[in-house]
């Protein structure tokens, strides 16, 4: 018998219990994956509130790394003994064993590591859409990112170094400002203490920046909207701090004819080929320098400390379960 993390309700960490399941040999189209890490990401606290809702009783995580097991009728790119990781619903990760679509999970290469890839896929390629899709930064540019020592941000502070942007960050604590600019990070704000509107002004001379990348939320809006310079684009991609509402789009034309997006991770992946080519350049951003930083490791049963932690930002980097 295999055990996973099943939420019976939305609500609090307490919520999540670790429970004994059944998983069959792999349907069609489908391999079984022996899970050797697990990572942990914002968006599973939003499965397990309710802010995203979820069909209960269920499952919980998006991202995982394991071992191939067993592979169903009709897969023919993967086999028993192949490394894989994967980022994408449906919710589920935090689980010793599980089947999995075949087309939603990349092959690793030797180089990188099954705790590495657990601690990556999602953050890596939610950067990877961030900066080279939805708004594909030059050399030269400057950027905000907020939360930059988050697990997403320093992956995003080191890849746009790695592509001559600057950046500015914002985050919570003289520790977190230490973290970020060790990782690439040009300027930090200390948005507790500061007004991050105003400082990203001084840096910027007054322009502004074309772009914001804002994983917080309702705390940083609309002062991002501030941030922008004229036809600039505002991309929305959490909530960390609670959702935004009350949207007036006519901000948008009184701040200087801004854009203003909530893209996901799930639609530019969702074709074999997207996701491909997204896992793709995030393993080729880390092999030429760009490091995964894992500061946190739970035993996949204590995950609703996990999440306890993750909610009172006190972790940093990336977080991993290990089953």
């Amino acid at each position: 018998m295999t055990h996973a993390i099943i939420i019976q309700q939305p609500g609090g960490p307490e919520e999540m219990r670790w429970e004994e399941v059944q998983v069959g040999a792999p349907g069609p189209g489908e391999v079984r994956l022996k899970q050797s890490a697990i990572g942990l990401n914002y968006i599973d606290c939003y499965h397990r509130s309710g802010l995203y809702p979820l069909e209960m009783p269920h499952g919980i995580g998006m991202e995982a790394a394991g071992t191939v097991e067993e592979v169903g009728a009709g897969v023919t790119d993967l086999a028993a003994g192949d490394r894989v990781a994967y980022a994408c619903p449906p919710p589920g990760s935090y689980a010793e064993v599980r089947n999995m679509a075949a087309d939603k999970v990349v092959k690793l290469p030797d180089s990188i590591d099954n705790e590495t890839a657990a601690a990556m896929m999602l953050q890596g390629m939610t950067v990877q859409y961030l900066i080279r899709s939805t708004y594909r930064v030059s050399a030269g540019e400057t950027v905000l990112f907020h939360a930059a020592a988050g697990g997403v941000g320093l992956i995003a502070c080191q890849w746009l170094k790695q592509l001559g942007v600057t950046v500015i960050g914002t985050v919570g604590s003289e520790e977190k400002a230490a973290l970020a600019k060790a990782h690439g990070c040009d300027h930090t704000i200390l948005y507790r203490e500061e007004n991050f509107v105003d400082r990203v002004r001084e840096i910027t001379g007054g322009a502004g920046v074309p772009v914001v990348y804002d994983s917080v939320g309702a705390d940083t809006y609309p002062g991002s909207l501030d941030c922008l310079s004229p036809r600039g684009m505002f991309i929305s991609f959490g909530n960390a701090s609670g959702p935004i509402t009350n949207f007036d789009p006519g901000l948008l034309a009184a701040k200087g004819s801004l854009f203003f997006t909530r893209p996901t991770l799930m639609t530019y992946t969702a074709s074999r080929e997207d996701l491909v080519a997204s896992a793709t350049d995030l393993f080729e951003a880390v092999e030429k320098g760009v490091k995964i930083e894992i500061h946190q490791r739970y035993a996949l049963k204590d995950a609703a400390q996990a999440h306890t932690d993750l909610e009172a930002r006190k972790t940093t980097g990336s977080t991993i379960f290990l089953p």
